[in-house]
């Protein structure tokens, strides 16, 4: 089974962006980890039929109160926990597998920090990023694929804006090799 994976799209309309809406079509599971902001926007990615998903801290009363904070469902035999907030970092995933450990669960799906992480200790841990809004990295998703209890994620590279960060990152990149052309 092929899953997509995201988080924090932030859409205040019920248009998905295109490269996002043709990516979506090609899984079996679409996994939201919260902060749709609307409702308009969480119907678009329900449309599917395929959404498995849980309230983030952006999202308006009424989805906080139509989603669940916290989401557990199995696939293939493997056990997926989702939650928004999963923890603060991305550095120290400590606090997300203390959670993934209390739900029970093989692979824990996070939102809320804008950065993709896919982390295999004893459990999985996966934040996607976000593919409308990164932070300190492009937009992106992940991609997982569950045949017969074996689990294989990657991180999808969107096109969009980067952060600030990234732009400059690349900025300094490209002029320290121009300046070793020289």
């Amino acid at each position: 089974m092929k899953l997509i994976v995201l988080s924090d799209t932030h859409l205040k309309t019920g248009e998905i962006p295109g490269q996002l809406q043709r990516l979506l079509e090609n899984y079996d599971l679409i996994v939201h980890a919260g902060d749709f902001s609307t409702m308009e926007a969480y119907k678009a990615f329900n449309a599917s039929g395929k959404l498995k998903a849980v309230a983030g801290n952006d999202d308006s009363a009424e989805l906080k109160q139509l989603l669940p904070e916290r989401l557990k469902f199995e696939v293939e035999g493997v056990k997926i926990g989702v939650v928004h907030e999963g923890g603060l970092s991305v550095i120290d995933t400590t606090a997300q597998g203390y959670l993934a450990k209390e739900m029970e669960v093989d692979i824990l799906i996070f939102g809320h920090l804008h950065r993709p992480l896919i982390e295999r200790k004893d459990v999985m841990l996966i934040c996607p990023g976000s593919p409308t809004k990164p932070r300190m990295s492009n937009p992106s998703v992940v991609e997982l694929v569950i045949e017969s209890g074996n689990i294989e994620g990657r991180v999808l590279t969107l096109e969009g804006d980067s952060c600030e960060y990234i732009k400059f990152q690349d900025a300094l990149k490209k002029q320290k090799e121009e300046g070793n052309r020289r």
